[in-house]
């Protein structure tokens, strides 16, 4: 099951963010490469929390390690912020990580998802916290556990 990325008006038009503290980490993750990896000190904070599906790790290192996977993993990965919602020193954004894997269908795939950050005094991000569905956007695309994940879902809802 592949899914296009958006082509909807958000995608021709960027969510706009006042915040400069927010605006700066969004286009960092925007435009994430593997060499942008060395300006990882300029978002996280040197004791920053990161937590995903997969993942929970504190530290510039760890966090790294995350990211530097995402790339071995994964051809073309990049993320695409749809939204942005920011009070005080924390915000969200909602986003569309779009990639190709690299073992399974060379197809583009989507999965959205959200992610909670707070920041310090200096604008640095001191907690990563992603929310999505792995099941729902990562597991049913997998062609060994898709079918079976499908089947669940849909006797779940039955």
């Amino acid at each position: 099951m592949t899914e296009a990325p958006a082509t909807d008006a958000a995608a021709a038009h960027p969510p706009r963010c006042d915040d400069a503290r927010v605006a700066r980490i969004v286009a960092w993750f925007e435009a994430i490469t593997p060499a942008a990896l060395g300006q990882l000190d300029a978002i996280y904070h040197p004791q920053a929390r990161f937590k995903d599906p997969f993942n929970e790790v504190q530290g510039l290192a760890p966090i790294r390690r995350v990211f530097e996977h995402m790339f071995v993993a994964l051809d073309e990965p990049r993320f695409v912020v749809r939204d942005i919602v920011v009070q005080r020193d924390q915000c969200f954004l909602s986003w569309e990580f779009i990639f190709r894997f690299k073992r399974f269908s060379r197809e583009v795939q989507t999965v959205r998802g959200g992610s909670h950050l707070a920041l310090d005094a200096a604008g640095l991000i001191t907690l990563h916290r992603d929310y999505w569905d792995a099941a729902e956007e990562l597991y049913e695309k997998l062609p060994a556990v898709g079918p079976l994940m499908r089947w669940l879902k849909k006797r779940a809802n039955s």
